[in-house]
């Protein structure tokens, strides 16, 4: 079976400093991998890679197969960053609906409408985005990395700004895609949450692989295991 993501060798130099160092590995279709380590191990830089948005200084990416800055391949997946990327002066039912037209959805309207539903933000469609609060900012760039259904999820701390509602709402949609076979690649220092969804770990230090595997009862149980296991001392 042709993963659904294979990293090789992937390297990420700003200037001389290297923020990845030969990171490889790869995740089946229909995984939920939590992706872990401290603040600047380099898990944001490889994040941006994987969903095309940065090239690796030496290595590669592909999503199915496909070398992930494909144009095509993009359209494949749904990215949730630390920036919140929406566009402060269009409404929020305006957001969603370009991006849904920019994805070729046919009824994209339709869908946008039905997003800010479920994400919490029917009652504000025509509010603009700068007028809205950190949290609803949020919620809207969610509605925008699941608007399109993606094959790919690739989600950078999807749980920061959000209340325990809306934390509450983003798990069942995860859940939700989980049990359709999406896959999904998930960055947090939430590693409760993230544990109770993932099937697999990969645990970045010092832009290296520390682990990388099936995801251990300890690991859900502990949320200080892995780090003590597979941290440096």
């Amino acid at each position: 079976m042709t993963p659904a993501l294979l990293v090789e060798g992937v390297y990420k130099y700003f200037g001389d400093f290297p923020a990845l160092r030969n990171v490889s590995f790869q995740v089946a279709p229909g995984s939920v991998v939590a992706l872990l380590g401290r603040n600047g191990a380099g898990k944001t830089t490889l994040l941006r890679i994987l969903a095309g948005l940065s090239n690796p200084s030496e290595g590669s990416v592909k999503v199915h197969g496909v070398a992930a800055r494909n144009a095509e391949t993009r359209r494949k997946i749904g990215v949730l960053g630390h920036s919140i990327s929406v566009y402060d002066e269009l409404s929020a039912h305006e957001n969603l609906t370009m991006f849904g037209t920019l994805y070729g959805l046919p009824d994209a309207s339709k869908r946008a409408d039905a997003m800010l539903e479920r994400v919490g933000l029917g009652r504000v469609r025509d509010g603009l985005a700068r007028e809205f609060s950190r949290g609803m900012r949020q919620r809207l760039a969610i509605g925008r990395a699941f608007l399109h259904e993606p094959e790919l999820l690739l989600l950078d701390e999807p749980f920061t700004s959000l209340d325990d509602k809306a934390i509450a709402v983003l798990q069942g949609m995860l859940q939700e895609m989980r049990d359709r076979g999406r896959t999904i690649v998930m960055s947090t220092h939430q590693i409760r949450e993230a544990m109770e969804l993932s099937t697999h770990v990969t645990f970045i230090q010092r832009g290296q692989v520390a682990y990388d595997g099936e995801r251990q009862s300890e690991m859900l149980h502990d949320t200080g295991w892995l780090y003590r296991t597979y941290g440096e001392q």
